[in-house]
């Protein structure tokens, strides 16, 4: 008997809630009602406001449900809850049922508990979607079956059962993941840490507690991957357990991939240094994709071939809604930058380009500080269009730098996307560049940044 099939027996006859119907759950809440399991859907959305397609389908299924402001009142008579991402694990509900001997669990947590495979995972504040796809974009051009998931928009569990031994699993994991997991997975990798959903943790220890998971877990025969260059997380290296590799763009690394002195990306396994390709091949723009390349090609390195490293970097386009070029028009380039959603995110955009931007920014408060946009947004933004609860928070840090000028700097307050569109196609002129580098999350106004994005890229396309 499989993990899986042990799994699903053992499940068998409990009381199944789930908490939120995201990517996360939709899939796995259909699985769970095929194979006949006891599931209440616990959301804070009204019915009328539950999609009603969705609903039926559901419904018709086996579904019961739990919905509007009393939602979680369900989860206490049930044996087993599946929490979103977005649920804090530390949530009151949450502790209380815990103390009531209730399970509480996750999609990936049970992913990681039955996987059969290897599982290679990512976390970061910046620059783990793009460095999870290109894990994955690597193992696929070397003929690996490769299941990419986890943070970065698709459930495993469900597919869980369909897995062999010889695939490779790429996940990414969010901070709010793994705050509760204690299993880490075969091979770990930190893109870097700084302050993010400072909102949620409420401290930045908790926020970094929370990343540690990935590595807690891990025995001798693990790998884990840190960020060289970047303090916080180089700080943990007395934690990793299994074999330590690490990747910087600034020096040279013992074990690890790193940019040399040419502008080539290089591996050092101990005495022995492989050029791998120069910088400038790689098709995605930006000194932090970079970066990203460097971080992929140390957690792959040795099961990958050199020249399925080179293919992707040549060939492979990029993520979505990360510094994706939308369109040109009149001479004037627009980008796409919804991910960044915090300042840092916001300064690898700016350094991507070696000219001054028109920047469209602002949005949901996550209470993080901006006052590390001041100088680049200073030396580097030509007008900042401000949007969003936290225009007030960006224009103040902005206008703190001691090198502000209002002449060279233009400073505009609007209301919505389609009023900073529409002022940034007024005012931008032939060969400027205008982007959508929020710095701040999107819950002010969308459900996510992807959503952000796609309203962003449909109202730059219908500009006439």
């Amino acid at each position: 008997m499989t993990k899986a099939e042990q799994f699903y027996q053992d499940i068998k006859g409990k009381k199944i809630a789930f908490i939120g119907t995201g990517v996360s759950h939709i899939e796995l809440i259909r699985l769970f009602l095929k194979k006949k399991l006891d599931v209440t859907i616990c959301d804070k959305k009204n019915k009328e406001d539950f999609n009603s397609d969705l609903y039926s389908q559901l419904a018709v299924s086996g579904a019961k449900f739990s919905l509007g402001e009393n939602y979680l009142d369900a989860i206490y008579s049930c044996d087993v809850i599946f929490r979103t991402p977005g649920m804090y694990y530390n949530h009151t509900s949450i502790k209380k049922a815990r103390e009531m001997g209730i399970v509480v669990t996750s999609e990936m947590e049970v992913f990681f508990d039955i996987c059969p495979c290897k599982i290679y995972a990512v976390t970061g504040s910046d620059g783990k979607t793009t460095t999870t796809t290109l894990i994955s974009e690597f193992f696929k051009a070397d003929g690996r079956t490769v299941h990419l998931g986890g943070n970065i928009g698709r459930a495993l569990l469900p597919v869980a059962e369909n897995i062999c031994d010889t695939d490779i699993a790429v996940v990414e994991l969010s901070s709010f993941q793994l705050l509760s997991m204690r299993q880490s997975p075969d091979v770990a990798v930190i893109t870097n840490i700084a302050p993010n959903h400072l909102d949620v943790h409420g401290t930045m220890e908790e926020y970094i507690e929370s990343k540690t998971n990935i590595i807690l877990h891990q025995n001798a025969f693990s790998k884990t991957v840190l960020n060289n260059d970047n303090a916080p997380t180089i700080k943990l290296k007395d934690m990793v357990r299994g074999r330590l590799a690490t990747f910087s763009r600034k020096e040279k690394v013992h074990n690890g991939a790193f940019l040399d002195d040419k502008g080539n990306l290089c591996y050092s396994d101990y005495d022995e240094v492989t050029t791998i390709l120069p910088m400038g091949e790689i098709k995605i723009p930006g000194i932090h994709n970079v970066e990203n390349y460097l971080t992929a090609i140390t957690a792959v390195w040795g099961e990958v071939n050199a020249e399925s490293i080179i293919k992707v970097a040549r060939e492979f386009g990029g993520v979505e809604h990360r510094i994706e070029f939308v369109r040109e028009i009149d001479g004037v380039r627009w980008y796409n930058d919804s991910i960044a959603t915090s300042p840092t995110r916001v300064l690898a955009g700016l350094a991507s380009f070696n000219q001054k931007l028109i920047v469209i920014a602002g949005g949901y408060d996550k209470k993080i500080p901006f006052e590390p946009l001041a100088k680049p947004v200073n030396e580097k933004v030509k007008t900042l269009i401000l949007l969003g609860v936290t225009a007030d928070k960006i224009e103040k840090a902005v206008k703190s730098y001691e090198g502000f000028d209002e002449d060279k700097l233009k400073i505009i307050k609007v209301n919505s996307l389609e009023e900073a569109i529409n002022t940034a196609k007024d005012i931008a002129e032939k060969g400027d560049i205008v982007t959508l580098s929020p710095a701040c999350a999107s819950f002010d106004m969308y459900p996510n940044f992807e959503a952000r994005g796609h309203h962003f890229k449909r109202l730059v396309n219908e500009l006439k």
